[in-house]
């Protein structure tokens, strides 16, 4: 049976019914057999997203609301609602909001499933060093910096001292 196009929500509905205290994901892309992944995060003021890298996908960051800074190594472009912003796969990148929070909308392709390494892997150094501890319990995405007070991908804040 071929998927219809569909409305999934209205911005204009969402965002000002979510409280702007709340961090975090307002929304996510969840239809099944889909070949992205979205997520609408809110930043609460001043809140950030630790800079990092993501090595395999590039991500497009549309700003819905507030505003605050796209940091890189070299740059920090100001975001405004409105801003559209293409992240490159393999740059360093980080959030700062604003003093009225920041919220924006990603999208990317769905990222690849985990899988095992080959023997190419194994004859650089053996099995990697457990990392769950980097693995976000909100949305399973393993995280750039152990100690990032928020994830990249979902922006739920993060408990550094939780045992995972």
């Amino acid at each position: 049976m071929p998927e219809t196009p569909r409305l999934l929500l209205s911005l204009d509905e969402l965002v000002p019914s979510a409280s702007s205290a709340r961090g975090g994901a307002l929304w996510k892309l969840a239809e099944r057999r889909r070949q992205l992944d979205a997520n609408l995060i809110r930043l609460p003021a001043s809140g950030s997203v630790a800079l990092h890298v993501e090595n395999a996908l590039d991500v497009l960051l549309v700003v819905v609301a507030g505003d605050g800074h796209l940091d890189g190594d070299d740059a920090s472009l100001p975001l405004t609602t409105g801003s559209v912003a293409w992240l490159p796969r393999s740059s360093r990148r980080g959030l700062r909001a604003g003093s009225d929070g920041l919220v924006y909308l990603t999208v990317h392709t769905r990222r690849p499933g985990m899988g095992i390494a080959g023997p190419a892997a194994a004859a650089e150094g053996g099995e990697a060093p457990c990392a769950l501890d980097r693995v976000c319990p909100h949305c399973g995405t393993m995280r750039a910096e152990a100690r990032a007070p928020f994830c990249a991908w979902c922006g739920e804040r993060q408990d550094p001292n939780a045992d995972r």
